[in-house]
This record gives C-alpha cells, structure tokens and sequence, in this order.
C-alpha cells in the first residue's frame, strides 16, 4: 500500500471501462495512479453491454458522423490488441418493407463501409434468404437481407485487462473501496476511502480527481465533493434476455422493430442467443436495476416477428440490466440520446482539477482515456505521447493476431488439455494462460476439480492476476460460466472465494500486528 503522506497524480474514482482505460493511458504515460471502485471491476455499465465493439449503424439516421468514424476506426484497434476477448461478427439483417426503405439500408451500409477505413473486416453485400443458410430460422415472408460486419467484445473482460496492465505499469487498484468524500485544500483533492468489507478508512491526496463513476457521476459530483457542474447525465436503462440457442452458424441478426428501434440477436456462451437491448429513461439506484416483465414481453415479441419458431417469456433463462450514464442533449426519446462523450474540466484558478466523464460507449472507450489523459495531463503539466493504439492488452499478443493459430499451438503444447477447455482458456486468458497453466503436466496438476471445466489453477489465477474477490466475480464477470455450472458448482466456488478473502484479511492482520511489534521494539 501506498505512503498515505505522499501525493498521487491521479486519484480516479470508478472501476469501469473508462476509468480502467484512463488509468491504463496515464501510469504509460508517467503519472502516478489511484484507481477506486466500490464493487468489482465492470460491476455495473460496463458488464451490462451487448457486447459488440461497433461503428453504430443506427447513429447515421441521426447524422452522428463523427462519432460512427471514431468507432469504426476503433474496431479494428482494438481488434489487434486483444484477439482473444474481440472477434469479428458478421450480421444479417432482414429487409422488412414496412421499415426503412432497402435504398436507405444500401446507403448506410455504403457509408458503415467506407467511413472508418475499414482494413480487416469485410465489407457489405446482400444476401438471398431463399437459398442462404441464415434464412432458415425466419419466419416465411423475409425473402432479402443485408449482410455486415462490427466485433464481438467480452466486455467485463476487457475493463479487467485495461485494470490488470494499469497495474502492471504501477497504477494501484483499489476494489471494494469507496471514495467517500473528496475536498480541496492547499491546492490538492484530500479524500476518503472505505474499503467496504472491513469499514477501514484510507486518506488519498492527489493533484487532480477523475470522476469515472458511471451512472454514479452526478452523485459523485454533488454528495461527494460539492462541486456545481452544469453538464448533465440521463440515466437510460438497457435490458437484455438469454434464451436457449435460436439458431446454427457463427452470424448474428439485428432486426428492425416496428416502433424503428433495433434488436440484436446474438450467438453466446455456445448454446445460448442473446437478445437485446432496451431502451428505457431511468430514475432508481444504478446498483438495484432490473429487468422488467415489460421489457422481457417487448424483447420477445420484437425477435418473435422475425424468426419461425417464437419467443416466449417462458424461454428465458437469464437476464441483466444495466444503466447508461449518456450526456444529456435534450433528446425526447431515449433510443436518440447521444452515445457520444463530454469531458468537463472542473479547474478554479488555484485549485486542483476535477475531469467528470459523461456519457460515451464501450468501443471508444479507448480514445475517450486518450483524450482525458491529454487534458488531464495539460493541467498538471506532465508530458508523455500517446501509446495505447499500438500496444497489445494483457494475453493479447498474439503473432499476427492470428487466434485461430494460437489455439492450435497450445492444442499441441498441451495435448492433455480437453478441447472444450482449451478454446475457452485461449479465448479468456489469451497469452497469460501459460501463466494461468504453469508447469502442470495434466488436469490433475491444476488442483481441485470443480467440475464443468474449472479448475482450481483457475481460480487462485482470477484471485491473484484478475482482482476477483467473489465467486459472482469469477462467474458472471471473469467468465460467464455461471449460465454453464450446477448450483452446486457455482456454490462451491463461491465458498473458495471466501476462505481465500478471509484467510488474506486473517494474513494482513497478523502482518500489521508484527509491524506494529517490531515498531515498538525499535522505539
């Protein structure tokens, strides 16, 4: 743990993917950083997403050109810096004549192709549904489609990996701590943290605070420091439901609905379709949000227009929600609020900055840190370039991003490693799971068995590299295994967690008393 009485550059407040990727950019760029987050990493947005790395085709019918470029050209970066937990995804979309006009769709489409200088992915083209294998679970009547491509992302994944080398490069990472209150004085941000499982305070001083808090970043503004900003946050709800597997191949659907919102339908977890999302204004706690039966019966009658077989409410074996802290521009519907990012820079003469992040989205999340470190970095009057676009992630340095390669060759470093196993490893853990394996020689050198696949290596790994201090953390954030595993399984680990967070706050207390003796012994 850090010198209390010393200064920190940065104290970031929020462990999502914008604060994880700010304190990624600026500890590479020689600031000093505190990240806190009162939950786990990712545990509220940016868990909640569609998981898709994309431009935004809907953003063009509300002339959002920039901010389609930006995410466009982001695909592909990221692309490159994390293959393992970001693919490419193709998706089909049905051409209803009582939606938008098939010229429109052309149009747009052109434009998705040609604005981000697209390198990697495949371009756009149309597809007969009469003969091609994507019309076979459509309802009768679709007869033409469209065909594209964006990137799928494991999201809570990602903010861990921007976590983990923020880390690596000396940022300190602070979980289940709670930035209680923050002042000025003498020209720094005096704070509180509150680890919230011990109630243990902690005093941070930093030259400047950034406000990553997510839906949180008004609360965080009036109840924690009592700073006036005029910007403001809408709170839009998005919900989405899992079903079991609706349909073969590797594509995805997005569909028009009739009120002109879209809807994914996206292959996950291998046997399972995601479908969403919602769009709903929200006004409760971000921590409590739920799906509603409303929402459940919407999402299944909007998929239930397009595919032959039918939705129902009784189909759905998981859900989530999560709540989008979008920049407030005014909008009357909620579907049209901009995704796009306002950084205010809270900066009286004479005293030190306050960045609140308002809005934005997960594929640009990236250049949203870029552009927050350059002002950040302007007002404490730091240097350092730009560096992100062209390093790789954590387990994401594959040789030619060539993913397809590296499962192969740890197929044929491990032989004994089941297939199942082996792809999802190489899929979550990437290159680090050779530090994941480590010298086993087979399944019985990775400790207990737990079944469905998971292995006690696996967990001390997520507990020691990955900052998961729960069996929700492993389950729902790490991986998703929780929609895979037995109740039992899932208690099992849950319980492993515990003993391992106990036995560590048994450890660290035992070591603070010896440090305490041996002070005394001293004096």
């Amino acid at each position: 743990m850090a010198n209390e009485s010393a200064v920190t550059d940065l104290l970031i407040v929020g462990g999502g993917v914008n604060g994880a990727g700010i304190a990624r950019d600026a500890v590479g760029r020689g600031m000093s950083v505190v990240l806190c987050e009162q939950g786990d990493l990712a545990g509220a947005t940016s868990s909640a997403s569609t998981k898709l790395i994309h431009g935004g085709l809907r953003y063009l019918e509300y002339y959002e050109f920039r901010l389609v470029r930006e995410a466009l050209q982001e695909r592909e970066v990221l692309l490159r810096a994390a293959p393992h937990i970001i693919w490419p995804l193709r998706f089909v979309l049905p051409h209803d004549h009582n939606q938008r006009p098939a010229w429109m769709v052309r149009i747009g489409l052109f434009l998705y192709d040609h604005l981000g200088k697209r390198k990697l992915l495949p371009g756009s083209h149309g597809v007969d549904l009469t003969s091609a294998p994507a019309g076979k679970p459509l309802a009768g009547g679709f007869t033409k489609a469209f065909e594209y491509s964006d990137c799928w992302v494991e999201d809570s994944r990602l903010v861990v990996l921007n976590a983990m080398d923020a880390k690596a490069r000396g940022a300190e990472i602070l979980t289940r701590t709670r930035c209680e209150k923050a002042e000025r004085r003498d020209g720094l941000w005096e704070a509180t943290l509150v680890d919230v499982y011990t109630g243990a305070t902690r005093n941070i001083r930093a030259r400047a605070l950034v406000n990553a808090a997510g839906p949180w970043v008004r609360e965080m503004i009036a109840k924690r420091t009592g700073v006036t900003v005029d910007k403001s946050v809408r709170l839009v709800k998005g919900s989405h439901i899992v079903v079991p597997k609706m349909f073969e191949g590797d594509h995805a659907y997005i569909f028009q609905n009739d009120d002109r919102r879209i809807v994914f339908a996206i292959p996950y977890e291998r046997d399972f379709t995601l479908i969403g999302t919602t769009d709903l204004d929200y006004s409760g706690d971000p921590g409590a949000v739920a799906i509603s039966p409303e929402e459940i019966a919407y999402l299944c009658r909007a998929v239930s227009r397009y595919f032959a077989k039918p939705v129902r409410e009784s189909d759905v074996v998981w859900t989530y929600s999560g709540v989008r802290p979008l920049f407030d521009d005014a909008s009357g519907n909620a579907s049209a609020v901009t995704r796009d990012y306002v950084l205010e820079m809270d900066e009286p003469a004479g005293d030190a900055p306050m960045l609140s992040i308002f809005g934005g989205k997960i594929t640009t999340f990236r250049r949203l840190a870029e552009e927050a470190t350059e002002k950040l970095g302007k007002a404490l009057g730091k240097g350092g370039v730009t560096w992100t676009a062209d390093v790789a992630l954590p387990g994401g340095d594959i040789a030619n991003a060539d993913f397809a390669g590296f499962l192969a060759g740890l197929k044929r470093s491990r032989p004994w490693l089941p297939d199942a196993l082996a792809l999802r490893l190489a899929r979550a853990y990437g290159t680090r799971v050779e530090r994941l394996l480590g010298d086993a020689k087979g399944l019985g050198d990775l400790g207990i068995d737990f079944g469905g696949g998971v292995y006690e290596a696996e967990l001390d790994y997520a507990a020691r590299e990955e900052f998961a201090m729960t069996g929700d953390d492993f389950l729902w954030r790490r991986s998703k295994l929780g929609l895979h595993l037995d109740a039992n399984v899932r208690e099992a680990i849950g319980g492993w967690f515990d003993r391992r967070r106990e036995a560590t706050a048994n450890r660290d207390t035992g070591e603070n008393a010896s440090s305490l003796r041996s002070m005394g012994g001293m004096r």
